[in-house]
């Protein structure tokens, strides 16, 4: 009988040897005659005997060695097997060795982690339920470097995470176990012993299922999902989303509808969308996260959607559906930090792994989390592949990546003495820059048509330029300045307006140096500053006439729009997650008006390509006014690429202005498209009676004369001569 040397029965029965295969499991063995045998060891402490059921009914009995561990021969090779446990109480545990198989993580694999490339690294590491060499069952595999042992303990083992310590992979620093018989639904943590000799419980970094708070296991699963929205793949490979009209409903969904899961909210949430005509839905993010209160965004599981609306798959139909019903979706992406929650990320084997090792840049100061380590090639895989996982996975269309500034500074919310320079000296945190560089360039790469989004806050320059012209590779950048300037002037009494247009006008400036997104988020609407009715001045008519005002003027600026829910009805209240919407406004006249409004603004601004075309061309914008100045007016003109053109002017006074004079750029009929005033929704039905005209003159530029409601925006497009072709996507 051969015997195993008691130091190591000692470390295999407790868990704590590195390569536990090499000792458990089956090992042929040649005999001095040639022939085959095959040595079976099986650890099962406390049993009153061990055998070894073969595949082909025989059955071996195994003696015991010492420290439970269980020692037999077999003749010949043997195939699938099953170990049979006998213990004193009566009872008999029968499971397949998950010690007999070869290594679920391949040579590639390893190689690519090592080197921070492995772009679907979802498949390597986690938790996958398969069949393999013969044996149902799931391969677990985790990044711990730092580990002296790790083993899988869960539904399967009792807790007890004795029967499943995994093999180190060398230095790629991946542990790796395939457990036959464990199914979807089993709860499982990785239970790891550090350098200092502490055994630890973590959540797996890879899970694709969490346990809904504030349970914090990681569950097995498996996706069954068949994906039905081919046509709207297709068509977005093809597209460029600059060129396209956009206009994004951000959404959280616990609040949305109080009580609906993913799948629940799938016939609802379209059914609004579309009656409001919004191009796509932004999901405040999705990812697990242990407190609902932090609205998502203290990730504890990058790769599992949250649990508390459904499964991995009821987000899948949920997408799916709305690909169907030709709506997109954007999910808000976190990799700026993560929470110190001692369950997940941090100090993942006992020592830093995922955050810098260095307060400095590892911990940022002002939400209490921890920073990732950028510069490190298995970090930025992992948040390199999360983003993919998202795009691909899950077919999302974007990720809106949030508190990009926060990324790329090192003194960022810091004082004197609290961060440190990079290798020149300056304050930018190139590692960080040079992750969302090639976060952004392979997501493009693999996924065409995807929108990445930009939250960010200074005027750090390129954010949207290509990488290969040393830009940050962002499709689009919220417009944060033109946000807080614009909200500035809006609040505002019309009598003082006059005095502060460049709060109004400044963005024009720098509105093409990025490829922008106007937002009026979440964050705009919480937090004491009121829901986006309760910022407007005077009266509740006059509330709701300006933020018609407003969002026409907002949809007619160069750049994309973002509104939070609940604003597109007047919703009152600011915003809570922990309360639904004030639907029952709807319900009265003046909210429902406001509702049609939106969704009259989001189908003409659709139907008119001037509004979204050229949102990356200066040449298509410029700005009227001429003969008079009125300090309470802002008006412009944005042209398509096919000569179509549409002049949109705002009246943010709080009087209507009859017989105004204004110098358009073309002369001829220009027809009123959109006007926020219109008794339609809710206001005073002044205006220019649909259309004016604006005769050529031979001392100067053509000129209309105009009626400018109080707190109003009209749209007017020109109408071509009908002899001359008209622009194709005009309507």
């Amino acid at each position: 009988m051969i015997t195993v040397e008691p130091a190591i029965r000692e470390s295999v029965a407790g868990g704590t040897h590195h390569d536990p295969h090499s000792i458990l499991g089956a090992h042929p063995e040649p005999e001095a005659d040639g022939r085959l045998t095959t040595v079976v060891r099986a650890l099962r402490p406390l049993a009153e005997s061990v055998t070894v059921l073969l595949s082909d009914g025989g059955e071996v009995p195994l003696a015991h060695v010492g420290d439970g561990i269980w020692e037999g021969r077999v003749r010949g090779s043997v195939g699938p097997y099953r170990i049979s446990a006998a213990y004193e109480d009566g009872s008999e545990w029968v499971v397949a060795d998950p010690y007999r198989h070869t290594p679920t993580v391949g040579e590639l694999d390893l190689h690519l982690i090592r080197e921070g490339r492995h772009e679907r690294l979802w498949e390597a590491l986690g938790a996958h339920h398969r069949i393999f060499e013969g044996d149902p069952g799931t391969a677990f595999a985790v990044w711990a470097p730092h580990a002296r042992a790790v083993r899988v303990v869960g539904d399967h083992n009792g807790w007890d995470g004795r029967l499943h310590a995994m093999r180190s992979m060398g230095a790629s620093g991946v542990w790796e176990l395939f457990i036959p018989d464990v199914e979807p639904g089993t709860r499982y943590k990785y239970e790891i012993l550090t350098r200092a000799g502490d055994w630890i419980l973590k959540a797996d970094p890879m899970a694709q299922l969490a346990e809904e708070p504030p349970a914090t296991a990681s569950v097995v699963t498996a996706s069954a999902h068949t994906w039905q929205d081919g046509a709207w793949m297709t068509r977005r490979a093809a597209t460029h989303a600059v060129a396209q009209p956009l206009s994004v409903y951000e959404v959280h969904l616990g609040s949305w509808r109080p009580g609906l899961g993913y799948r629940a909210l799938a016939d609802e949430l379209i059914g609004h969308v579309t009656a409001t005509g919004f191009t796509h839905v932004e999901f405040m993010p999705v990812a697990e996260h242990p407190f609902g209160g932090s609205w998502g965004y203290q990730v504890t599981g990058y790769y599992a959607p949250t649990r508390r609306y459904g499964t991995p798959d009821d987000l899948r139909y949920l997408i799916d559906r709305l690909h169907q019903a030709g709506i997109g979706v954007i999910l808000d992406w976190v990799p700026g930090h993560f929470p110190k929650d001692s369950f997940a990320l941090a100090r993942f084997d006992g020592e830093p792994v995922y955050e810098h090792p260095d307060p400095r840049r590892g911990e940022h100061q002002d939400w209490g989390t921890l920073i990732f380590d950028y510069g490190r090639d298995e970090v930025r895989n992992f948040l390199v592949a999360n983003a993919l996982y998202w795009l691909e996975e899950f077919h999302a269309d974007g990720l809106r990546v949030d508190a990009v500034a926060s990324m790329l500074y090192l003194d960022y919310s810091r004082r004197d003495g609290e961060w440190e320079p990079n290798v020149h000296g300056g304050r930018e945190n190139l590692e960080a820059i040079r992750f969302l560089q090639e976060v952004n360039a392979t997501a493009y790469r693999r996924n065409p048509g995807v929108l990445m989004i930009a939250e960010e806050s200074t005027s750090f320059p390129g954010v949207t330029a290509p990488t290969d012209h040393a830009g940050l590779g962002f499709g689009f950048k919220w417009n944060m300045g033109w946000m807080n300037d614009s909200l500035e002037y809006i609040h505002r009494d019309p009598l003082y307006r006059g005095h502060h247009q460049g709060e109004m006008t400044f963005s024009f400036v720098y509105a093409f140096g990025e490829n922008y997104i106007l937002p009026i988020s979440h964050d705009e609407v919480v937090h004491g500053k009121g829901s986006l009715r309760s910022k407007m001045p005077g009266d509740h008519a006059a509330k709701l006439a300006n933020v018609r005002a407003y969002l026409g003027y907002m949809w007619g600026h160069p750049g994309k729009n973002l509104l939070f829910m609940g604003q597109e009805f007047g919703q009152l209240a600011e915003w809570s997650e922990s309360r639904g919407l004030d639907w029952w406004l709807r319900d009265q006249p003046s909210h429902a008006q406001l509702e049609q409004f939106v969704a009259a603004l989001n189908r003409t601004y659709r139907s008119h390509a001037p509004l979204w075309e050229r949102d990356d061309d200066a040449t298509s914008f410029t700005r009227i006014g001429a003969p008079e100045w009125d300090p309470s007016v802002v008006a412009f003109v944005r042209r398509d690429a096919h000569g179509g053109q549409l002049a949109v002017i705002s009246n943010f006074a709080g009087v209507t202005r009859t017989g105004v004079p204004l110098d358009l750029p073309v002369p001829g009929t220009w027809t009123e498209v959109l006007n926020t005033d219109a008794a339609e929704f809710g206001g005073s039905g002044a205006g220019n009676l649909g259309s004016v005209y604006a005769p050529d003159r031979e001392d100067g530029p053509a000129r209309a004369t105009l009626t400018l409601p109080a707190l109003s925006t009209l749209w007017l497009r020109h109408v071509r001569d009908p002899h001359l072709p008209r622009a194709g996507r005009l309507t």
